[in-house]
């Protein structure tokens, strides 16, 4: 029997192949049957291309039901989905591309003329579009791929996979700044899967309101992959807006966010306990959740959101219960199939495991945790421990009770409105800066982003910087949730006596000051 998981998901698709898999927010319907023959066209083209096994297939595409299609026709023709944040500009695609060798590139038609040129000479060998279809444009303008694909039969037969085929690469940043592309198996996102449709109670007629992006692991591998693997329906929003989640929720049974769109639906007037009526569970990832929104949430609405913990290299790892208490601050319980321990080094160098209340780096093992870093098997050797426990770089604690708490990372990332962002890629742009000596970046605690990127600058006494002008030149370098929120100046950067930045020393000294105005320095 084939492991491949498009296989999976389609063994639990409806009966009736008439009901609506996906609606979209302005009324467009799409059957289990359309996701089926849509899927198919697809992969008929792949399959045409001739290309080898083990080919990557990336994608960076505006959130769409046919985006969605097109990850289950790659997986379906048995290659590999890369999929990419729409923020990243050429220098970031240039470099995926370079890494990845994509044998194919599917990007927005109104990128494509600037990342032709990168892949073309890259020597990718092909490259289409994929728009974002609206009801004011559907059937045209559609994009190369599915004018395509709509001459390839509406059948196909699910190409043969085993549980660690290759199914999907994702790019997660390193403290060094180089990206690394965390390999996904076959295997360990079926796992995950169905682990979480049990463990999260899924019902047969659960409805998901589906307002994450579909290029991270929170929207595609849990969000989409939970209600494809369960038959559920899908109300899909091209992005989150707080009154269309308003308007659409009384007609959904779960909804799944990152801490940023709770915080904004608390702020919004008509989000209340007559809106939340039919939900049955409200997921929060991505990025720590604030005790003031956990417990205003439930204040405003009578829902307890569950909170959950994971990371590209390993999907899901804990999780509250559902139907047991949620405990605000914590990011619950270990995964049923998932060893998680916490592990110090005492004066010999030797890892001992903590007990309950001590701190300890978070490391783990199951068939969730992915096969290793894309051309990377040094990286890969050194993220393990002898016995086969991925290190995740976190840092964490359990109470009595056994809930993980997230106390700290044992690098420098930052999470900002559910974004991963590692400081070095940004310090490595802002230092290119005429006039930038050095710079720190660190994250703050922020009400809506969870941390706010902020930097820190010692400039040249004649250099013209303002904060406005650093924000606007960053903007156009790198993708937008990676630009600096804040941007402080000073004198200098305290360190220590080896020469390394004291980054806790800038966080206590930053974390209590108003934004700065935009004036020279």
């Amino acid at each position: 029997m084939t492991a491949n998981l498009y296989a999976l998901f389609a063994s639990h698709f409806p009966a009736d192949k008439t009901a609506c898999c996906i609606e979209t927010h302005d009324g467009q319907y799409y059957s289990w049957g359309d996701v089926e023959r849509a899927s198919a066209r697809i992969a008929n083209l792949f399959a045409s291309l001739d290309l080898p096994r083990g080919s990557r297939i990336a994608v960076q595409v505006e959130k769409s039901p046919e985006a969605l299609i097109l990850y289950l026709a790659t997986l379906r023709a048995g290659f590999v989905y890369l999929p990419l944040n729409t923020a990243y500009r050429a220098a970031e695609i240039e470099y995926f591309i370079g890494d990845a060798e994509p044998a194919v590139f599917v990007c927005s038609p109104k990128n494509f003329g600037w990342v032709a040129q990168i892949a073309f000479k890259a020597g990718t060998r092909h490259l289409f579009t994929l728009d974002e279809i609206t009801s004011g444009n559907q059937g045209r303008n559609s994009g190369s791929l599915l004018a395509r694909a709509m001459h390839f039969p509406d059948t196909f037969a699910t190409v043969d996979r085993q549980a660690d085929d290759l199914a999907v690469i994702l790019y997660t940043s390193g403290t060094t700044g180089r990206s690394k592309g965390a390999m996904l198996s076959h295997g360990n996102i079926a796992s995950n899967a169905k682990v979480l449709q049990q463990y999260w109670h899924w019902q047969a007629d659960d409805v998901l309101l589906h307002a994450l992006p579909l290029f991270h692991i929170h929207g595609l591998l849990v969000a989409a992959n939970g209600a494809l693997l369960n038959g559920s329906k899908m109300i899909f929003l091209p992005r989150f807006d707080a009154a269309e989640v308003c308007r659409q929720l009384p007609r959904s049974s779960i909804f799944m966010g990152v801490p940023t769109y709770y915080v904004r639906l608390l702020a919004d007037s008509g989000f209340d306990r007559r809106t939340c009526r039919n939900i049955r569970l409200f997921v929060s990832g991505s990025a720590p959740l604030l005790a003031d929104t956990f417990t205003e949430f439930v204040a405003r609405t009578g829902h307890t959101i569950l909170e959950r913990y994971g990371m590209s290299e390993t999907a899901m790892l804990t999780s509250n219960p559902y139907a047991q208490e949620r405990r605000g601050g914590t990011v619950g319980l270990p995964l049923p199939g998932v060893s998680l321990r916490l592990a110090t080094t005492n004066e010999n160098g030797h890892d001992t495991v903590s007990g309950p209340n001590e701190i300890g780096d978070i490391q783990v093992k199951g068939p969730n945790v992915f096969q290793g870093y894309w051309r990377m098997p040094e990286k890969t050797a050194e993220e393990f421990t002898a016995d086969g426990y991925f290190k995740t770089g976190d840092v964490g604690k359990f109470d009595s009770a056994g809930y993980l708490a997230i106390v700290g990372r044992s690098k420098d990332l930052i999470i900002s409105g559910g974004y991963n962002v590692y400081p070095k890629e940004i310090e490595s742009v802002l230092d290119e800066i005429d006039g930038v000596v050095e710079s720190a970046v660190i994250g703050i605690p922020h009400a809506d982003f969870g941390e706010a990127v902020t930097a820190v600058i010692v400039k040249r006494p004649e250099a013209k910087l303002t904060t406005d002008g650093v924000i606007a030149l960053m903007k156009t370098a790198i993708a937008n949730f990676k630009v600096p929120k804040q941007v402080f100046f000073a004198d200098e950067l305290p360190r220590n006596t080896m020469g390394k930045v004291q980054k806790n020393l800038l966080r206590e000294r930053y974390a209590s000051q108003p934004d700065i105005t935009s004036s020279a320095c």
